[in-house]
């Protein structure tokens, strides 16, 4: 049997750099450096999915939503996952938003959860 252990990036803005839910979803505190996600920006949105606010601490959590401005940017981190690790993230964000690929102000390529409105290809 193949293990793959691709490194994936998955860009936080909000809750998933809090070590209390990295520890829940992930079983460890995760390795990350500091980036910028160009042309969003941040707004709360209020949680109403009990186990999600459990586990986060907060009843309102940040969303990107996509301005286009290229004054509007948001900073937070890029940690580096598993593809198995991205897709537990997945099961842990609210419907309100949606994993979509974003390029970071590094130029790095990542995953990022944003305003599930958002219909750009390309941020």
């Amino acid at each position: 049997m193949t293990t793959t252990t691709t490194t994936e990036l998955l860009f936080s803005y909000g809750t998933l750099q809090l070590e209390p839910v990295q520890m829940a979803l992930f079983g460890r505190r995760l390795a990350g450096t500091t980036d910028v996600l160009p042309k969003f920006k941040e707004t709360l949105l209020e949680i109403d999915d009990e186990a999600t606010v459990r586990m986060s601490g907060k009843t309102h959590h940040a969303m990107a939503e996509f301005s286009g401005d290229p004054a509007d940017a948001i900073r937070g981190t890029a940690f580096e996952l598993t593809l198995a690790e991205v897709e537990s993230a997945d099961k842990y964000e609210v419907a309100a938003y949606k994993r979509v690929a974003v390029t970071l102000a590094s130029g790095r390529r990542a995953w990022a959860y944003v305003d599930a409105n958002y219909t750009s290809v390309e941020a």
